[in-house]
């Protein structure tokens, strides 16, 4: 059984920077490499742990998801239509994420590739920035089909890792009419359904991998990744009230080349 101490830095990793337009599949791969701990369970523990993050935004956001349950008259983004909304975002992902699956976790779990998608993510996330149209979109209750759908299609990008899906979702938010702040909460909100079906997925091929020894490892990534999340969270809404994405942009140009540097 690996160390405990293991499963507390990787999910510390996982809950600082799954929302955060940093890459979390990145940051752990490189964190993995460092601790030692990689190899076809290390990537499977690494999914498992999002099950914390992604607790962690609906305990945040729990009026709204609430909201899709029991569908509130003056909420537009409730009930039927809000499901509908994260149907059409987790699409495209979803269906060109089950056709390289198995592609994906054999040549792009790196840190090479990842250090690129990293620096290419970077690029991409200044040019946004420059480039950055005038909000249409000012509430998520305002999100349409096409947004949603949009959205979903600029998170396929995620799949590279190292990308993040928190930066394609909140780009392609940006790019298509919506405000920073309502582009990030709905990233957020649209990160339950994919993440939640990516992990029991990926959980359902490789849970022979793990025994009953491994239950505290598991608890103790799941439990920090879900308070790390929470807090991220908590600051990046609070952060996007006064800054751009471009200091994350800065971030991921410094340390990918610092990858490059060292895996050489």
């Amino acid at each position: 059984m690996t160390s405990l101490f293991t499963a507390a830095i990787l999910g510390i990793v996982e809950g600082l920077t799954e929302f955060l337009p940093v890459s979390s599949t990145g940051h752990l791969i490189i964190t993995g490499h460092l601790l030692g701990f990689t190899g076809e369970k290390a990537a499977t523990f690494e999914v498992a742990i999002q099950l914390g993050a992604i607790l962690a935004v609906v305990v945040l956001y729990w009026p709204l998801f609430l909201g899709l349950i029991m569908p509130q008259q003056r909420k537009r983004f409730s009930g039927v239509r809000g499901l509908y909304m994260l149907f059409l975002t987790s699409l495209p992902a979803s269906l060109l994420g089950l056709l390289t699956h198995d592609y994906i976790k054999e040549y792009l779990f790196t840190p090479y590739t990842v250090a690129w998608a990293l620096g290419v993510g970077a690029i991409m996330i200044l040019i946004v920035e420059k480039k950055e149209r005038k909000p249409v979109y000012f509430t998520i209750d305002e999100i349409t089909p096409k947004l949603a759908l949009g959205i979903g299609c600029f998170q396929c990008l995620a799949l590279w890792p190292g990308f993040s899906r928190s930066a394609a979702t909140i780009m392609g938010g940006m790019l298509l009419g919506a405000k920073r702040k309502v582009a990030a909460e709905y990233s957020f909100i649209a990160a339950v359904p994919i993440m939640f079906a990516a992990t029991g997925y990926d959980m359902l091929k490789s849970y022979q991998l793990f025994s009953s020894a491994d239950i505290p490892f598991l608890a103790v990534g799941f439990i920090v990744s879900f308070i790390s999340a929470w807090a991220a969270v908590k600051g990046f809404i609070y952060l996007l009230g006064k800054l751009t994405l471009r200091p994350f942009a800065c971030y991921r140009l410094i340390i990918a080349p610092l990858i490059l540097f060292f895996w050489s």
